[in-house]
């Protein structure tokens, strides 16, 4: 297959510029198409990470006609262009739901009406569409929860309670059956994303994979974007001698995976997998609190404690990791890098970025919508 010509959407981004150095050393033609999103490229130009050897288009998914251009001759697509960011989100809908959904629907639309090579697909979704974890109630068993109420929250009981009778339930890992019940526009519009990829292969015999990335961290983490990549977030504020923020008690937990752990999962899909749904994660759940004090210590941040406010957000989860069972049987994937090893990468790359720690500017915008109680 090194012989194939190869379109990553998104492909000057963090995950996708990883994604273009790898197949460029499995010997692939690789063409980028993106728009270098200044929230995400700064100043709006192509990175100095980016690998030359790939051709580069500046362009719009929203932008039919260029993206179109950008298919021709092409064989794989990796689409991983998106607008990205939970909270953002939730007040720039229009914005989001044009980026993601409909940026989706032009690129199926031009493959489905237009001429092309295309013979496999690989979409970049998300864990967010879970909404919340999947939980064991010590009474009544397996539970699927939506999000805790509003009351509880405010009442500060963080953990979740079983919705059927009221006892703390206890997190598991979530495996790809669980229900979707995304509790953010950005997880709509992934989980638009992955159904309608994977509907459009089915109907036009084109195989397709979508893979649901757990929280990424690693080089190349955009700094300049606070709305998403809490590790990064949480470097930024450490670099500038101010304490991380956390929310709830910081006893949430999520799963952190090292890019070059998605790298190898992503290019194991594009191999093997057909019509199939993907989770890519480690399987351990790292609490945020945890996470904090590991970047406290990784970056010489000598008297710094991470700050617990005790607020919440409207939308957040409290935990969600991943059952890997599925990609570990079908793709033969196995994560490598542990948190504490890998976080090393990450360092190195923010040590020599400038961090601008933007935290407090937007914890006020999401105050200002009420997302933040």
């Amino acid at each position: 297959m090194p012989d194939k010509s190869v379109l990553v959407t998104g492909g000057a981004g963090f995950i996708g510029s990883h994604l273009v150095d790898a197949l460029l050393e499995r010997g692939y033609e690789v063409r980028v198409f993106d728009n270098l999103e200044p929230q995400v490229h700064g100043e709006g130009r192509v990175p100095d990470y980016f690998n030359r050897e790939a051709e580069f288009i500046r362009g719009d998914v929203r932008d039919r006609e260029a993206l179109s251009r950008a298919i021709k001759g092409v064989e794989v697509v990796f689409h991983h262009a998106a607008a990205v960011g939970v909270g953002q989100s939730m007040y720039e809908i229009r914005r989001y739901v044009e980026t993601n959904t409909l940026g989706s629907a032009n690129l199926l639309d031009i493959l489905a009406n237009e001429k092309h090579k295309v013979e496999r697909l690989v979409v970049a979704s998300s864990m967010s569409i879970y909404g919340e974890g999947k939980y064991l109630c010590p009474d009544c068993g397996v539970i699927y929860p939506k999000l805790r109420p509003d009351e509880q929250l405010r009442e500060r009981r963080w953990e979740m309670r079983c919705p059927h009778c009221g006892r703390e339930a206890k997190p598991q890992a979530t495996d790809e059956d669980k229900p979707l019940y995304p509790s953010s526009i950005y997880a709509i519009t992934k989980r638009s994303q992955e159904e309608s990829f994977l509907c459009f292969g089915r109907a036009y015999g084109i195989p397709t994979a979508a893979l649901r990335y757990f929280n990424v961290y690693g080089p190349r983490q955009a700094l300049s974007n606070p709305y998403t990549g809490v590790a990064a977030i949480f470097s930024a504020r450490i670099l500038n001698g101010r304490p991380p923020v956390i929310y709830e008690d910081g006893l949430q937990s999520r799963d952190f995976i090292h890019v070059q752990d998605i790298m190898e999962a992503t290019l194991l899909a594009m191999e093997k997998a057909d019509f199939e749904v993907f989770n890519v994660g480690t399987g351990r759940p790292l609490t945020v609190l945890e996470m904090a004090r590991i970047l406290i210590e990784k970056l010489g941040g000598k008297g710094l404690e991470p700050q617990i406010v005790g607020r919440y957000r409207r939308g957040d989860i409290r935990h969600c990791y991943a059952d890997i069972t599925r990609i570990q049987k079908k793709l033969g994937f196995q994560p490598r890098v542990k948190f504490e090893e890998g976080i090393s990468d990450l360092i190195a790359w923010v040590s020599q970025e400038e961090a601008i720690d933007r935290f407090q500017e937007v914890e006020e915008e999401l105050a200002s919508k009420s997302l933040v109680v």
